[in-house]
């Protein structure tokens, strides 16, 4: 599948999700929804695998604590604090601290792999979150300054650091020759696992909403916002490096507020437009090369 495809299939999908995401919050623990999610993400996987004859030479040893690892960082611990962080601040304030993945994946790379930052993809990555301000102005000025905010703020930069690290080492377990669907389907199972024990843990009631509204964006998550969404995503890590292929961290938000005008009468204004401007920009910076 050619790398365009992958991330826009990536965009489009993880655009859709922020809206899911808050169809969830309610009654049941945001620590069981995330767990619930990879359960049947990973249960899913496993079937398309077996159907495929795929579930063969599966991580062992060292690769294996690496793959759970990459669960505990990706497809755990920053879901759980998004989750979280969503009942605090707007879906535009934490689509723009996800941005900032962006950054956290050049700087991880430089630190821990060593790769040289590459001045153009960390400029069209400033370019990118310059429009992000612009296009969530309003609820910046919105939100005031309480112990809450600065609480969520907090957990949201930690969430993004935690999917960073979670890139990088899915990109360590590419090149160590572990296929991303097998990688991911031990890696959720694994991150599921790590949610329950924080859930129980934390003392959160075992619960599912059994209601059409949860149960469908339950499984919209897990299959296409997990399954599909992730399998594109670290594909495109793999053949393009974690600094462009986070890039699209910068770029589903503007789906999600296509989606917030649709569905939350979202107004445009001049700044927002500006913003959509400089992300265009941004994109075509990170995804292209410079002419010599």
């Amino acid at each position: 599948m050619a790398n365009l495809v992958l991330y826009v299939v990536t965009v489009l999908i993880w655009g859709t999700t922020w809206y899911v995401i808050k169809l969830q919050l309610g009654p049941v623990p945001e620590s069981w929804s995330v767990a619930w999610r990879f359960f049947i993400a990973a249960a899913a996987l496993a079937c398309w695998l077996g159907l495929r004859g795929r579930l063969v030479d599966l991580p062992r040893g060292r690769n294996l604590l690496f793959v759970c690892a990459q669960g505990l960082m990706l497809f755990s611990l920053n879901y759980w604090l998004f989750y979280l962080v969503s009942n605090h601040l707007t879906t535009g304030l934490v689509a723009v601290i996800f941005s900032l993945i962006t950054i956290m994946n050049i700087a991880n790379q430089f630190v821990f792999f060593k790769v040289p930052v590459n001045q153009r993809t960390l400029i069209a990555s400033l370019i990118g979150i310059t429009g992000l301000v612009l296009l969530f102005y309003p609820e910046f000025s919105n939100v005031e300054a309480s112990d809450n905010i600065v609480y969520a703020i907090g957990l949201g930069i930690l969430a993004t650091w935690f999917a960073s690290l979670g890139n990088l080492i899915s990109l360590r377990n590419t090149k160590a020759g572990l296929p991303v669907m097998r990688t991911n389907m031990i890696g959720m199972f694994a991150g599921a696992v790590c949610m329950s024990i924080i859930a129980i843990g934390s003392g959160d009631p075992v619960a599912i909403e059994l209601t059409p509204t949860y149960l469908g964006a339950l499984l919209y998550l897990a299959i296409f916002g997990s399954v599909i969404a992730f399998g594109c995503y670290l594909t495109l890590i793999h053949r393009i490096g974690a600094d462009k292929g986070a890039y699209a961290g910068v770029a589903f938000p503007v789906v999600a507020l296509l989606i917030s005008t649709w569905l939350e009468d979202y107004r445009w204004t001049t700044p927002a437009i500006a913003g959509v401007c400089l992300i265009v920009l941004g994109n075509v910076m990170a995804l292209t090369k410079a002419r010599v």
